[in-house]
């Protein structure tokens, strides 16, 4: 049975089980989020979505704390505005967060900021710079960290031995959302989760460790950070995200016809992403469908029907080289029969596609020879 409570002074309804997260999504009232990644358990470390609720005299994390019957609850006070704040400066503070550093000239860059830079992979601004949660939160809350000492963690390990992506700890907030990706959207089990300390100790640093043995390399983790601890290899300081255009497309891999955002500048695809919410991937998206778009611009990509002259091949346009294969359908036919024509679908073609090659084959042609290369 639905109950109900009060949302910023209005009496609403809400379903047994919903976080106050989820109750205010339903209702298009904005909370801010960072370490929350839909469809998975929540956590409430990142601190940025908290809000006040009447009677207890802390704030409390939205996307982990179930709604009660007769609950109060404010999602923009002054008491909450200032909670957010501490929260995304101590992330900025946690590591190299140095996204802000254009505000300043460079003879005013603190020993840290110039330090950063002479870090792998750090020889330019980060790569999610112009696309990154945290630095979005940043400039809607006016939070700076002029004045303050970072305190990044005395050892940060870097793991840049995958063939697609690099994991940049020393820019990771501990969110847990690529450990989230992993274990409970595509349920590989590659990334371990936090362990919870013991002993009462303070200091201590997790960082999300990859068992390779277990990735399938699909980047689900790439895709759920909100910050620049995940990045690509191929698209690193080939453009920022505000320079890139976004074209929604269909993955030309095989025939599920999961839906893609092709990241191009200049006319050149610079990165690939899912597109969240879409049929039939809902964002997800496997390693050749992420990672595999640069045979587009590979110099041995046919461009042109070839047809063969002699021991070689040449150029033809397309209407010559489909009467060609026409006439020889109908000698063969005529000479043969239709048993003695085959066909095989492509593994990439679209299932529509694959749909009229059988059609073609069965009642045009008039022969069940049609197969798929993906069958075995």
């Amino acid at each position: 049975m639905n109950g109900t409570f009060r949302l910023n002074g209005r009496q609403v309804a809400f379903e047994p089980g919903q976080t106050i997260l989820d109750a205010a999504i339903s209702l298009q009232v904005q909370i801010p989020t960072l370490c929350h990644l839909a469809g998975t358990t929540p956590t409430g470390t990142c601190g940025v979505c908290v809000v006040e609720v009447k009677g207890l005299q802390e704030t409390q994390p939205a996307c982990a704390t179930p709604i009660r019957e007769g609950m109060e609850v404010w999602t923009d006070t002054p008491k909450v505005r200032l909670d957010r704040q501490a929260a995304i400066r101590r992330l900025l503070l946690s590591g190299h967060h140095n996204c802000f550093v254009n505000d300043l000239d460079v003879d005013r860059w603190t020993d840290f900021q110039l330090e950063t830079l002479r870090r792998p992979w750090h020889g330019t601004l980060c790569p999610s710079y112009g696309d990154c949660r945290l630095q979005d939160l940043a400039v809607a809350y006016g939070v700076r960290t002029q004045g303050h000492v970072p305190r990044p963690p005395a050892h940060i390990p870097l793991d840049d031995q995958h063939p697609m992506f690099v994991r940049d700890f020393s820019r990771c907030i501990g969110c847990g959302r690529c450990v989230k990706a992993c274990n409970e959207v595509q349920v590989q089990g590659a990334l371990a989760a936090a362990v919870p300390e013991t002993g009462g100790g303070k200091g201590k640093t997790w960082f999300p460790a990859a068992d390779y043995d277990k990735c399938v390399h699909c980047g689900e983790c790439v895709q759920a950070c909100p910050v620049g601890a995940l990045f690509e290899k191929k698209s690193y300081g080939k453009a920022w995200p505000y320079e890139t255009e976004r074209i929604r497309t269909t993955c030309p891999y095989c025939g599920v016809g999961c839906q893609q955002w092709l990241h191009v500048k200049e006319g050149r695809i610079v990165r690939v992403t899912g597109v969240d919410g879409a049929q039939p991937n809902q964002g997800r998206l496997c390693v050749k469908g992420r990672f595999g778009y640069e045979f587009i611009y590979s110099e041995e990509r046919l461009k042109t029907p070839l047809i063969r002259n002699g021991t070689g091949f040449r150029e033809a346009s397309w209407d010559e080289a489909l009467d060609l294969v026409a006439g020889r359908f109908q000698e063969i036919l005529r000479a043969h029969g239709p048993d003695a024509v085959a066909g095989v679908s492509c593994a990439r073609s679209i299932n529509e596609d694959s749909y009229q090659m059988q059609k073609f084959f069965r009642a045009v042609i008039g022969t069940n020879n049609i197969d798929h290369c993906a069958r075995t």
